[in-house]
């Protein structure tokens, strides 16, 4: 048909048709891999590269290990290539993935609810010190992490974490990984119920199942029965969090799609309570789910979070009570808000026994192998044969009769492991950083630990709890976006207008009391140089204007601009 001015139409290109393809999501029936990572995992269950990495890759070294494996199914047993030395931060986002991998591995040692014996704790240190230059970083999800190991001694490690009851099983890639827990569960006097009969039924049933091994991203999950609300429920994927049903006592209230990175979201209550012998059947439920519908377009959008905001609360509880369950929930309770404001456990508490637990503060998670014998020597001297990790990067010795404690506080001083620290000793935390991670633009844990000290020199007699998270890219391992000063990593220009290491400011943010989200003061940007003078400006007007009791992330965001520039 000629073009007319009656129908423009017929003169236009014709344009093409695309199907959408959906999500990727398996319960619609795409099960076509539609990126690189569903492909992989397509052609090879993550859990299998033990096999090859047993018999083959650390016989025959570094070069023989397959792309797929190396910076894919390796994860599935906690180990990603780490950053070559000497790649400055502006390279993070342009070097080929070859390019950045050293020939070393950071390997990550999963441990369930921060629970360890000193044995465990001992073999961890001498780990470190045989095969991993002495690194052992404690993480913000309980776990310990080493770098520098070589792939030729990880059988080895293996082997001596396995015959202790430690794993790495499924501790990195798009699996349910370490199911944190109250550091003090089954001890506290204050405890609503004890959270570790389903952590432990969990890592029976789940952990390293093939049916759970290849979900659309990773699956982070968290119970507590803690009053403290200790695990940082509000941004986990699922988490039990512990409450008083007026009918049917203890139980713990549901949440679910919970997460941080770019695309923060803190998750939603379903409004069911769950008795403790339930919480594995659940957790399997959501679990399924987030395999079934989870997105598998687009990595960026493969979280539950991204699911949960699109169904909402109500429709996803249908969905696991009509599709995986087969029954209905009972209707429960919110946790109550927290009295404390700290919820690390730090300082000495009685338990419900009579006895003790003392937590103390490593210095922004780092620690080393030497340390960690040191604590569980420390430890075993003072009567306790058990250690727990927590959620803040502290760490906690449990069991300790009242004549032991004054002893071990100053044994532990001696180490530089305070039971009595400054807030911003107590309150800093640090993610990985340029050092290792190959995510990352800035150096973190040594910006951290130098912040530590000039804080405490120049405002010695600040004392209230704050939170300072240091992370070397946006991805937010650090949780930047829910401390009271988050930072996160990237280059800035400094007053001669060159390209340095700094970061953008996030303020006011917080968990547990009036969970949020902090704020971006616009173009708000500091060097590391800058860092100590801008957070002591900060926290000083927040002492000088604060009103009475008001709390940091509440003063923040009510503050002017000009106040917190």
């Amino acid at each position: 048909m000629a073009a007319t001015p009656q129908n423009p139409a017929a003169s236009a290109p014709r344009r093409k048709v695309s199907r959408h393809r959906g999500e990727g999501q398996w319960a619609a029936g795409h099960f076509t891999p539609l990126n690189g990572n569903e492909q992989f995992k397509k052609d090879d269950d993550g859990l299998n590269v033990r096999t090859r990495i047993e018999t083959i890759y650390s016989k025959r070294g570094f070069d023989s290990i397959d792309p797929n494996d190396l910076r894919g199914r390796m994860r599935w047993w906690g180990l990603y290539t780490q950053r070559k030395p000497g790649i400055d931060g502006g390279k993070t986002a342009i070097l080929e993935p070859e390019e950045l991998d050293d020939k070393y591995f950071m390997l990550r040692v999963r441990i369930d609810g921060g629970r360890l014996t000193t044995e465990q704790l001992r073999v961890i240190g001498e780990i470190s010190q045989e095969f991993a230059r002495g690194t052992a970083d404690i993480t913000d999800r309980q776990n310990v992490q080493y770098h520098w190991i070589r792939i030729e001694d990880v059988p080895e490690i293996w082997n001596r974490l396995e015959a202790v009851g430690l794993s790495t099983t499924e501790a990195c890639g798009d699996t349910p990984r370490v199911i944190i827990g109250s550091p003090v569960a089954g001890i506290a006097e204050d405890e609503i119920i004890d959270g570790s009969p389903a952590i432990e039924e969990i890592q029976r049933r789940i952990i390293g199942n093939k049916a759970f091994s290849n979900l659309p991203r990773k699956f982070k999950s968290a119970i507590s029965g803690s009053p403290l609300l200790d695990v940082a429920h509000e941004i986990n994927d699922i988490a039990f969090v512990g409450v008083n049903h007026p009918e049917h006592g203890p139980g713990f209230d549901l949440w679910v799609g919970g997460g941080l990175s770019t695309n923060p979201k803190i998750g939603v209550r379903l409004g069911a309570w769950v008795p403790l012998d339930e919480v594995t059947d659940v957790y399997e439920g959501v679990i399924s789910i987030f395999r079934d519908y989870g997105y598998r377009r687009l990595r960026t959008r493969a979280r539950l979070k991204f699911l949960v905001a699109d169904w909402g609360a109500e429709k996803f509880r249908q969905v696991l009570e009509d599709e995986y369950l087969k029954r209905k929930l009972v209707d429960g309770p919110a946790p109550a808000q927290p009295v404390e404001r700290w919820r690390d456990h730090v300082g000495v508490h009685r338990q419900k026994d009579g006895r003790f637990y003392v937590g103390f503060a490593p210095r922004v998670g780092r620690v080393d192998g030497a340390t960690l014998s040191k604590i569980a020597d420390l430890a075993e001297a003072h009567g306790s044969g058990r250690v727990r990790t927590t959620v803040e990067q502290k760490m906690i010795v449990l069991d300790v009769e009242e004549a032991q404690v004054e002893s071990l506080v100053e044994a532990l001083e001696a180490l530089d492991l305070t039971a009595k620290p400054s807030p911003f000793r107590r309150g800093t935390m640090a993610c990985t950083g340029i050092e290792y991670c190959k995510l990352a633009i800035v150096e973190t844990k040594q910006r951290g630990s130098s912040l530590i000290d000039e804080l405490e020199r120049r405002i010695p007699d600040f004392d209230e709890p704050i939170t300072i998270n240091i992370n070397g890219c946006p991805n937010a391992c650090a949780r930047i976006q829910v401390a009271d000063i988050g930072l996160k990593g990237q280059l800035v220009l400094d007053e001669n207008g060159e390209q340095v290491e700094g970061f953008q400011v996030h303020l006011g943010g917080a968990l547990g009391l009036e969970a949020g989200f902090g704020r971006k003061v616009r173009g708000l940007k500091v060097t590391s140089e800058e860092l100590p003078d801008y957070v002591e400006r900060v926290l000083r007007r927040f002492q000088d204007e604060r009103e009475d009791g008001e709390r940091f992330a509440t003063w923040a965001a009510r503050a002017g601009e000009e106040a917190l520039s």
